[in-house]
């Protein structure tokens, strides 16, 4: 059986993707050449040499990736914290900015020292990443996941099964709008930590071929200024809430002061701050909740 060297494949690759505008042409031509090497991308200097048939798998794939499709959705997985997530059409893709939101939330698990087991609430859950990350880094949570659109839900509840399955403590997975005065009202004022990534980019931005194409309009927009579901959702998060409970919400990076306020003028939070990401740019706000 003929096989070939996978460095000038992957070099090959990686001057295709970069023509075609791919932002990290060398680092997703690795991930497929693992992908269809069934191995880490770390140890692809292990298996130097590609069969005949793994060559036109990994030249089919990067062709797609040149036309912008998602290197998730080929792949088939998002990774969030310690685990992987299966993602494809109909779900968005977990960003990796997003794991800034999800160490925040470890880090106010950790030292709450709560008497009894926390109560996590994610809401806008998309695939699931967060509460599903977070119930396997804490399994003595209480994770409750909220989610609006039905097909991002089944993604979510595949990777809710799948995470069950393995070990992991089972999250509650709720049908639900997260601007309802209802959503979740058994948990009202009994929260510890709440996570939201909802949708909040202004209506007529400009966006990659990888987002505007393959992730659903309903999670990425949020109105004309991308607070149509934050403002709103406000109100969800200070009745979810325990007194000395915590959120923090994920937005757009020209709304940090914007929603900064939301949480100020709703007068029931302290401690409201403006976290970066590793860009330096606005990513989310955290505020802890006051006791009535």
């Amino acid at each position: 059986m003929s096989r070939v060297s996978l460095r000038p494949v992957v070099l090959e690759a990686v001057a295709q993707l970069e023509s075609a505008g791919v932002h990290s042409p060398h680092t997703d031509a690795e991930y497929l050449a693992a992908h269809v090497l069934g191995v880490e991308r770390s140890r692809l200097a292990l298996v130097p040499m590609l069969s005949a048939e793994q060559l036109v798998e990994f030249r089919k794939l990067v062709d797609r990736r040149a036309e912008r499709v998602p290197l998730q959705h080929l792949t088939g997985v998002a990774a969030m914290g310690e685990i992987d997530l299966a993602v494809g059409p109909g779900v968005f893709v977990p960003r990796p900015e997003t794991e800034l939101l999800f160490a925040w939330a470890l880090a106010h698990l950790e030292v709450a020292g709560h008497e009894h087991p926390p109560i996590v609430v994610d809401l806008c859950t998309g695939s699931g990443a967060l509460a599903l990350a977070i119930a396997h880094a804490r399994p003595d949570a209480e994770v409750h996941a909220v989610e609006l659109d039905p097909a991002a839900r089944a993604w979510a509840r595949r990777n809710a099964d799948e995470q069950a399955a393995r070990g992991d403590t089972p999250i509650y997975l709720h049908a639900g709008d997260v601007t309802d005065p209802n959503v979740l009202s058994p948990l009202n004022g009994r929260v510890d930590v709440l996570v939201a990534n909802p949708p909040y980019i202004p209506e007529g931005a400009r966006l990659d071929p990888e987002v505007a194409d393959h992730d659903p309009h309903r999670a990425l927009f949020g109105g004309s200024d991308g607070l149509s579901v934050i403002t709103p959702m406000i109100d969800t998060i200070t009745r979810l809430l325990r007194a000395d409970g915590v959120a923090a919400v994920e937005h757009d990076d020209t709304n940090g002061s914007r929603v900064a306020a939301l949480f100020a003028g709703a007068g029931r939070f302290t401690a409201v701050v403006e976290h970066p990401d590793l860009a330096g740019k606005p990513r989310f706000v955290a505020a802890r909740r006051t006791a009535d």
